[in-house]
């Protein structure tokens, strides 16, 4: 991760694209979001979402695992170029989790981040807060996803000096 004071509002990046498949979709729903429309076509097809389609858990779930592999990436090419590598603290949380189309077998979604706000953290000196916007958008270009997360970020040591 880049240190807090390196990450500038503004800042976009994307992570990855995933294409959902009917048995992921079903695996995933049968172990954490049991709906009938996730988890049967026949059920599907009589549902409002007209066919089977992913848990928005599921679209969530894709994106934490894609943005962990980007960061991954991303520090070892850090380290590559013998820069320093900040580490990344806990996330307080998110917020404004919208799921804005289902996401149906055989689409693929790629996710994006927008950094939104930054600022020092009052009670761990050594930190500093960044907020991200992220999304997910089908291969139609149409918006499947947004939510902020918030996230500790390292400081420099000298800026907390």
């Amino acid at each position: 991760m880049k240190f807090f004071e390196d990450i500038q509002v503004g800042e976009k990046f994307e992570v990855g694209s995933h294409t959902f498949g009917t048995e992921e979709i079903k695996r995933f729903a049968v172990r954490f979001d049991p709906q009938a429309f996730h988890m049967d076509e026949a059920a599907a097809a009589r549902s409002h979402f007209g066919a089977l389609c992913a848990s928005g858990w599921h679209t969530a779930s894709v994106w934490m695992r894609l943005m962990v592999e980007h960061l991954r990436r991303e520090d070892e090419g850090r380290r590559a170029r013998g820069e320093g590598v900040a580490a990344l603290g806990p996330s307080p949380g998110f917020r404004e989790l919208k799921w804005l189309k289902p996401v149906y077998v055989g689409d693929t979604v790629t996710y994006a981040v927008e950094v939104v706000e930054t600022r020092a953290s009052n009670s761990r000196p050594g930190w500093g807060l960044i907020s991200l916007r992220n999304t997910g958008v089908n291969q139609k270009g149409e918006p499947v996803i947004s939510f902020v997360s918030v996230v500790f970020v390292e400081r420099r040591a000298e800026a907390t000096a």
